[in-house]
Order: C-alpha cells, then structure tokens, then sequence
C-alpha cells in the first residue's frame, strides 16, 4: 500500500471520529417539558407539518411553474417562426449543408494513397466500429 494511500485512509478515519464527536456533542439530552414547550411554539407560529404529509412546512406561496401563460408561449414561438429565428430539430441543417458543398483541398489520388499507406499501417478504424484495430 502506498503512502499516499495510507495518509487518505487515515485523514478518513481521523474525519469520521471527530464528526462521530460533534454530533455527540450537539445532541445533549432534553427533557419532555421542554420538547412539548418547543412544539406548542412551532404550531402557534404555523411551522408544523400536518400529520400524513412529508417535507418541511412552506412558508409564504410556493413559486412553481412557468411565468407566462401557454397561449402566451405558443404566440411567441409563432412569432419567432415566422422571423425565422427557430432551428430545426435535430443538427442544424444549414451547417450541414455549407460542409457538403465545400471543395475538398486534396485530390482524389492523394485520398486514395492516405488511405492506402493508413491500411498499411493498421490506422484504419473497421466498418462499424468505434476505435481503431488493434495492432499485432
């Protein structure tokens, strides 16, 4: 085992007991009256969770869902479709096609003897596959 390991292995163990010792600390007895006087005071502030239902108690209107309405967004999408402004689904298609059309700066020959000397090699990637061959 290396050293590096054994000092992770200890800082580990030396974080657990004093976490251990914290916990031990902040959790001092209390006595029934003053829990009981602890819950009077919660439910007359209204921060008690009510019976049969999980998570802390909300205070204030919770903040959930969308600003706007659905036919505010569906207008807006509209008025972004007719300026244009929405890409298609999927890859951008106009990229795509300005690859396709630009002219390759090698020709022909040179493709064919860069992919005869990368065969030779074994640098090819096989059909289908994701990594190249391995090498014998």
């Amino acid at each position: 085992m290396s050293s590096k390991s054994v000092l992770v292995v200890a800082a580990a163990v030396a974080a657990s007991v004093a976490w251990q010792g914290a916990l031990a600390q902040a959790s001092a007895p209390v006595s029934r009256a003053d829990v009981k006087a602890e819950t009077r005071a919660l439910e007359k502030a209204g921060k008690l969770t009510p019976a049969g239902q999980g998570g802390a108690p909300q205070v204030g209107p919770a903040a959930s869902g969308p600003t706007t309405t659905r036919a505010q967004r569906k207008a807006e999408t509209r008025a972004a479709e007719k300026a244009g402004k929405l890409t298609p689904a999927g890859s951008n298609q106009k990229a795509d096609v300005e690859i396709q059309k630009a002219k390759s700066t090698k020709t022909r020959a040179e493709r064919k003897a860069e992919t005869l000397e990368a065969r030779k090699k074994g640098e090819l990637v096989p059909a289908g596959q994701g990594s190249p061959a391995p090498s014998k």
